[in-house]
């Protein structure tokens, strides 16, 4: 698998909008450090953002919204949130 700025960008969106929990991004994060190559010219980003990922759930790191943020926006996204009314 390659992983791409859009693909950890749409995992984190997955994982903010609860359609994952933290531990799945955490082991999704650890299999891709483990057999993924990424996305050429990105390499570093990539690779730090999932390093750091894959550390989420040692509790001396976490992973806050604060986080994701930054994330989201280094790897080219701005993060608007919507609030919607439960119907």
């Amino acid at each position: 698998m390659n992983v791409t700025k859009e693909l950890l960008a749409e995992m984190l969106m997955k994982y903010i909008n609860r359609e994952i929990d933290l531990s799945n991004l955490v082991s999704w994060a650890e299999d891709m450090m483990r057999d993924a190559d990424f996305e050429d010219g990105s390499f570093e980003l990539i690779r730090e953002i999932i390093a750091n990922i894959g550390l989420a759930d040692v509790r001396e790191f976490g992973l806050t919204w604060d986080d994701c943020y930054d994330y989201l926006h280094r790897l080219g996204y701005n993060v608007r949130v919507e609030l919607r009314q439960v119907v």
